[in-house]
């Protein structure tokens, strides 16, 4: 039906202010924002929250072993508790050679009433540990203070491996891996690299999971838990592995740690870049 016309002086139908037109049109844009940032936090999709790794994040790990393996020689620092009161610790750094899957450095113990170091050397069947030299007149074999340094203390991996390469093999004293947790450290060094990629779908399916995005010395890595020992469907975020991987984005490992009992673990780091100091012979060579 027509309306009559508007008689001259009378106000006509109020319009909407725009002040309400520009609240809607805000509201929308944060709605919008808000479904995007919550489509951005469902695993898989980059957020911040623990996840399922994605197929790019799956390939990033896949090569983190080979990576390793390529890098090699390479040296390595493992730090852990010296006891699991947590009391004291034990370092040890060496250089890695994962072609012929051995290791050779100085180890230090150290806690609230010694300092005691040496020169170790291992591959994948054990330990050897270097007889410490003769004792001066007096001092007790292998512990070392502050005022009284010996003589032979290494601080560097380069150090250890060229004074490792002087001994023969009938000074070292070689025996079988323990359940003890350097020696699950040791063990783990030298048996985290791979000479091929793993394959990253398999990867995928075997529980890793993403963790968070960190820095270590500048550089931007990758944390991921390693692959769970029995993946199912129901299992959570909190059902991690025991390892966990520190990977930057073209697949360098630069940190493994490993869980040795609740609340205690092995710190294994790895140098970028390779080394030209070659493992020694000893004490694998015969004679």
């Amino acid at each position: 039906m027509p309306q009559p016309p508007r008689k001259p002086g009378e106000p006509g139908k109020p319009r909407e202010p725009r002040k309400k037109i520009w609240v809607a049109a805000i509201a929308a844009t944060t709605a919008l924002a808000g479904a995007l940032t919550a489509l951005l936090l469902l695993p898989g999709n980059g957020g911040t929250s623990p996840h399922p790794v994605s197929a790019d994040e799956a390939q990033r790990l896949a090569l983190a072993r080979f990576r390793a393996y390529e890098a090699s020689p390479a040296e390595v620092t493992v730090r852990l508790p010296a006891a699991e009161t947590g009391d004291g610790t034990i370092t040890v750094r060496a250089v890695v050679d994962h072609h012929a899957h051995r290791a050779v450095g100085a180890y230090e113990i150290v806690d609230d009433t010694r300092t005691v170091q040496g020169l170790l050397a291992w591959d994948q069947e054990g330990i050897a540990v270097a007889r410490p030299p003769a004792a001066a007149p007096g001092a007790e074999p292998g512990r070392t203070t502050a005022r009284t340094p010996a003589p032979d203390i290494v601080t560097t991996a380069a150090q250890a491996v060229r004074r490792a390469g002087t001994l023969k093999r009938e000074e070292w004293t070689r025996r079988p891996y323990s359940t003890a947790p350097l020696d699950r450290a040791l063990r783990l060094v030298v048996s985290v690299a791979a000479d091929r990629p793993d394959d990253a779908a398999l990867l995928a399916r075997s529980g890793p999971l993403w963790l968070r995005d960190e820095r270590l010395d500048g550089h931007g890595y990758g944390v991921f838990s390693g692959p769970r020992p029995t993946p199912s469907v129901s299992a959570s975020p909190a059902d991690d592995s025991t390892l966990t991987y520190w990977i930057d984005a073209d697949g360098n490992l630069r940190r493994v740690t490993a869980r040795m009992s609740p609340g205690h673990y092995a710190t294994v780091d790895f140098v970028a870049t390779r080394v030209r100091t070659v493992v020694p012979g000893a004490p694998w060579t015969k004679g």
